[in-house]
């Protein structure tokens, strides 16, 4: 998590810096658009494992509130598995992609290449593995508690 709210703050400090050059100093820095761009999305994909951690997961809701323990529990299991498949595909598929993507360099900032990008898929699925799993072994539910 502090490496998402770290992104958040490299974006806004490259978005001010982005408005001071462009509006102020009439002297626009091409390279920091897709600098915020990037942090926003390693941002994201490094958010998404505390969110997976805190039992944010795709659940059915009612059922679970109506259910024994025991079935609570196989919903828990179903629920993970369901998660691990996706965020396996996730793993192996954004892997392919920031290989693939490897040759390619980003507009604006040519000497980097669009991997740096696209690896932030298969970085944050993995971690996210760790948050779907911890969850499974000490489920939180933070989400029934603070449903409306």
């Amino acid at each position: 998590m502090g490496v998402a709210c770290l992104m958040l703050v490299i974006a806004s400090c490259l978005g001010m810096f982005q408005i001071i050059t462009r509006f102020v100093l009439e002297q626009p820095a091409e390279w920091s658009e897709i600098l915020i761009r990037l942090s926003l999305i390693w941002m994201v994909f490094m958010g998404i494992p505390m969110a997976f951690r805190q039992g944010a997961m795709v659940s059915v809701d009612v059922l679970y509130r109506w259910s024994s323990p025991r079935i609570k529990r196989v919903l828990d299991a179903v629920v993970c598995l369901a998660a691990l498949a996706l965020i396996s595909v996730i793993i192996w598929w954004g892997w392919d992609y920031s290989l693939r993507g490897r040759v390619q360099s980003m507009a604006g900032l040519e000497s980097l290449s669009m991997f740096w990008g696209y690896v932030a898929m298969p970085v944050g699925a993995m971690f996210s593995v760790l948050g779907i799993v911890a969850n499974f072994l000490d489920p939180q539910r933070n989400e029934l508690e603070t449903a409306q």
